[in-house]
């Protein structure tokens, strides 16, 4: 079973990436999500793709659930002898962990890819805010993504893959848009067994929440919108599923950045997890709540 290991900081474009790596895949892939929230949303996005994916939600692959990674992928080779499997770590995750874990449950055969995301990398890097985390992550990748060039800009483009080669020469270095290099992604070679280590994970604060059966799309969006702005804490990343008055939608932000676009399918379980620093949980719970349709309304959209 060959493995690969998709990784990036929180809203770099890990699972846009994999929609993409798996579209016209032939093998028997299963990919195994690892959201930091109890209340995991890449899996059902996967799942709408039409990708077989596996949730190990509510904490750390490379510490803390470390053993129940090893558990699942055990779980996983007796249910589905995938030819390939595909695992997205948490964005707080540190690769480093996740491969010793990795080597732990007997797989060998891994191949690491980093996206990074190149309108926070120069900024974040030379202000050493996350220490030696982004060096963990472009020492222990074979290929590495410099994602959201058409937003970084020509320069800034550049001088994101010319840090990232000096940390790392033997890396293939591509830019991407959307998460999609512009070339066809080569095939990154299978690890010798050497791993640099960096930090485990950074100690963020996390906030998940069950949503109604119906919110106002319009009250939903302004919320999202605050949490960008900072009135709820230090917000690094946002991710929500939700049934709106207007459908099912999806929002996603992202230091400071927010998009959102109409979800593929149904969503059964409404929710949103919140990830950052001097969280005011229960003001995001209360603005939660007030995004509530009435009964009657809801009633209607069914």
């Amino acid at each position: 079973m060959k493995t690969t290991v998709v990784t990036g900081m929180l809203g770099s474009g890990k699972t846009t990436f994999i929609g993409h790596l798996l579209k016209d895949s032939r093998e028997r892939t299963v990919v195994l999500v690892n959201d930091f929230g109890a209340l995991g949303i890449d899996g059902e996005v996967f799942s709408a793709a039409g990708i077989e994916a596996v949730e190990l939600p509510s904490g750390c692959v490379c510490c803390t659930l470390k053993f129940d990674l090893i558990t699942t992928i055990e779980r996983l080779r007796a249910t589905f002898s995938p030819e390939h499997l595909v695992i997205e770590p948490s964005g707080v995750a540190s690769p480093s962990g996740v491969l010793e874990a990795l080597e732990s449950a007997g797989v060998r055969r891994v191949s690491v890819i980093g996206i990074v995301d190149a309108t926070e990398f120069l900024e974040l890097h030379e202000a050493e805010v996350f220490g030696t985390f982004f060096r963990d992550q472009i020492l222990n990748a074979g290929v590495i993504l410099v994602n959201k060039a058409d937003l970084a800009g020509e320069q800034t483009t550049r001088r994101t893959a010319a840090v990232i080669e000096s940390l790392n020469p033997a890396a293939i270095v591509l830019r991407a848009v959307q998460a999609q290099a512009g070339e066809a992604l080569p095939s990154p070679r299978d690890r010798t067994g050497i791993v640099h280590s960096g930090h485990a994970h950074f100690r963020f604060e996390t906030v998940s929440f069950k949503l109604p059966a119906v919110t106002a799309f319009a009250t939903m969006e302004r919320l999202m919108n605050e949490l960008a702005a900072g009135r709820y804490g230090a917000v690094v990343r946002a991710k929500a599923l939700v049934t709106t008055d207007r459908g099912p939608w999806r929002f996603d932000l992202a230091f400071g950045s927010l998009s959102s676009a109409r979800f593929a399918q149904p969503i059964h379980d409404s929710r949103m997890v919140v990830i950052g620093e001097a969280l005011d949980g229960e003001a995001i719970r209360r603005a939660v709540e007030q995004a509530v349709v009435k009964r009657e309304a809801a009633d209607l959209l069914r």
